[in-house]
């Protein structure tokens, strides 16, 4: 491992404010869910080393990025027991490339060519996937149709057997982030429960990001995505 940064002390201390905050709201759902306690995923994309050095200090250990190269670079300058979620959408000929313990799929496809690539680099253990689901069915947005999740699901459990199906997972529409209940997680927790139900599983929802992690926790979130309430907002790729 490289020698990491230190962040200053004013970023260091905001990072940790704000940490303790959000890992406050995610603890306190914990006593509602003994099944699959939450866990909390800081998104780290963009952001430097130094400030997920910050956080690791804290006790933080799962960290989520978007990007193939910036994943791996971080992962080889910072601590070895950090959890990378790779959270973006996946290239076929990314998978190889890939470093990390949990990725989300888009189709039945990408988890074959994940799955072959993941025994070809001889991991010892099986990699954790959620199914990305597109909820809001919109054209324009990655992730399973909703009529096809069992058939994916299905080609996880039983055909790839280096991809362990950890849960569903869904970004959601901007018009439904504003409502309560929100339509996607209500219709990402009905999916997980026919699923259960017909294939005999215990699957996790990721759902919930920065400004609705904890209306996504009340309705059963067991994996929440936050990054402007821990790093504060991010400037475009290009201005980094």
């Amino acid at each position: 491992m490289a020698a990491v940064q230190q962040p200053s002390t004013e970023r260091r201390e905001e990072i940790e404010a704000n940490l303790a905050d959000v890992g406050g709201a995610v603890q306190r759902s914990s006593s509602a869910n003994s099944t699959h306690p939450p866990r909390l995923v800081a998104v780290s994309k963009y952001k430097p080393a130094s400030d997920i050095l910050a956080a690791y200090n804290r006790g933080q250990r799962h960290f989520g990025e978007n990007y193939v190269q910036e994943l791996c670079e971080k992962a080889a300058e910072l601590p070895s027991d950090i959890s990378w979620h790779f959270i973006g959408r996946l290239q076929s000929n990314k998978c190889k490339a890939l470093a990390g313990k949990f990725h989300t799929i888009d189709s039945e496809a990408k988890a074959r060519k994940l799955n072959d690539a993941w025994e070809s680099a001889g991991h010892p253990h099986a990699l954790n996937v959620f199914i990305q689901v597109n909820t809001s069915d919109e054209e324009n947005k990655g992730g399973v149709e909703q009529h096809q999740v069992e058939g994916v699901a299905r080609a996880i459990a039983e055909e790839c057997k280096k991809l362990c199906l950890l849960g569903l997972m869904t970004i959601g529409s901007v018009e439904g982030s504003h409502q309560r209940p929100n339509p996607d997680f209500l219709r990402l927790c009905q999916l997980r429960d026919d699923l259960n139900a017909k294939l005999g599983l215990s699957l996790e929802l990721s759902m919930g990001m920065s400004d609705d992690f904890e209306h996504a926790l009340e309705l059963g979130a067991t994996n929440v995505r936050v990054g402007s309430r821990i790093f504060g907002s991010r400037a475009p790729k290009a201005l980094q």
